[in-house]
């Protein structure tokens, strides 16, 4: 007889869990508390859904995952990028490949994703609405889940395909994590990351609202003196701080947060040297040689930017433009190509794109994605602990353990 299969969470992970262990033929449950499934694939990639990475090796895979990258080895060699793309195109979905391989749908709308997904996971499945709250275990096995409103939902297996914490507006409330340490497995730290961050300088409420486009950012980890992140790209300025995708990505570098540890560098004018600089500042000051020196610098700044640059710069702002000094000018230079902040912290996990940390992955079978403490119990997507930068490796990963943990889960003893 086929294994029936139980899976909790209707996200990436859950709805490729689901449809491939119905594809082999078990007899599959999905329970979700939302009403529509993926949501938090709807609001990936601003909406637009960055689907996978079109990378072709598995060690550049790995190579992007910072935590725990070679336990998904196998759950990746099972399901490759490649075969995320067919998954796709196969049905319906046309993908393009943009900067740093992202893949997106053609259409740039998420839904097209979640739609394709929907009806892979749903189609076969029957679908109960509720909340997980406890793990029915006998003799050692996973045998059943007891929702919120007190109803029984027994199974061969069950795959617990959560989420973290991030965006619980979309169901992502940590149930998974409460579901595993009933099993008796560990969940480490649980922390925010590919999130905004909080930044101590003052000037950037000031700014709040201004996206900055081709800017370039370096990240430098004070306690060790060292640069561990450079990125080109779109970044924003909030009333906390600093957001938008090239910090974002740099979240995910920032291990062990200490007030101060870490410190970016912004180049505002990333195509020109210094020298290459101090000879556009001078042209512009040239054409408006008696003007105040606030008001001489619009053609090379953002208009809101302005002020807290000439407030950096320690040129009094009604300083004629002519009496600049060469020392003035170059240290403007330096100020435009070496604009830094201090991060002082993450915002909220709740504000996080991922949740890093999660269930010990020492004690789930990577072969598998059964966990080694209770038979007939898998886990799948972001409840694991493994989290990676941008650029869809996150989604990858969600699909490549859900993938997994579906076929592994319909197998019959």
């Amino acid at each position: 007889m086929n294994n029936s299969v139980l899976v909790v969470g209707a996200g990436a992970a859950g709805l490729t869990a689901a449809g491939s262990a119905a594809e082999c033929g078990a007899r599959t449950v999905i329970l979700e508390r939302n009403d529509r499934p993926g949501r938090k694939v709807m609001i990936t990639g601003k909406g637009r859904c960055n689907v996978t990475n079109n990378c072709s090796s598995l060690q550049t895979l790995i190579s992007n995952v910072p935590r725990n990258g070679r336990f998904l080895y196998g759950a990746f060699s099972r399901f490759m990028p490649t075969d995320v793309i067919d998954f796709f195109e196969s049905r319906g979905v046309e993908l393009k490949t943009e900067r740093g391989n992202r893949v997106f749908p053609v259409s740039d709308k998420a839904v097209d994703i979640v739609d394709a997904l929907s009806e892979y996971g749903y189609r076969n499945s029957k679908i109960i609405k509720g909340r997980a709250v406890k793990l029915i275990t006998e003799d050692g096995c996973a045998v059943g889940i007891e929702t919120e409103d007190g109803e029984t939902i027994y199974a061969d297996k069950i795959i617990i395909a959560t989420g973290g914490l991030s965006y619980p507006a979309t169901g992502s409330t940590g149930d998974g994590y409460e579901l595993a340490k009933q099993a008796g497995h560990t969940v480490t730290e649980l922390k925010p990351s590919l999130v905004p961050l909080e930044i101590h300088e003052g000037f950037c409420s000031e700014l709040m609202g201004l996206s900055l486009r081709n800017t370039a950012i370096k990240v430098v980890d004070t306690e060790k003196n060292k640069e561990i992140y450079s990125d080109f790209g779109e970044m924003l300025f909030t009333h906390f701080g600093v957001s938008g995708p090239m910090i974002l990505s740099a979240s995910a570098h920032m291990r062990d947060m200490k007030k101060g540890r870490y410190k970016i560098i912004i180049d505002l004018k990333p195509a020109l040297s210094e020298e290459q600089l101090d000879a556009r500042i001078l042209r512009d000051f040239s054409e408006n040689t008696n003007k105040n020196f606030i008001n001489a610098l619009d053609g090379l700044l953002p208009k809101k930017l302005v002020p807290v640059i000439v407030k950096l710069s320690k040129i009094p702002m009604s300083t004629k433009v002519n009496q600049i000094t060469r020392e003035q000018r170059k240290f403007l230079a330096e100020l435009l190509k070496n604009l830094t902040v201090t991060v002082t912290d993450f915002r909220p996990v709740e504000e996080a794109i991922i949740t890093s940390g999660g269930i010990d992955v020492s004690q789930i079978n990577p072969k598998t994605m059964e966990s080694k403490l209770v038979k007939g119990l898998y886990f799948a997507g972001e409840v694991i602990d493994a989290d990676a930068y941008t650029g869809g490796f996150n989604l990858q990963i969600a699909f490549s353990t859900g993938r997994l943990a579906g076929l592994s889960a319909a197998e019959t003893e």
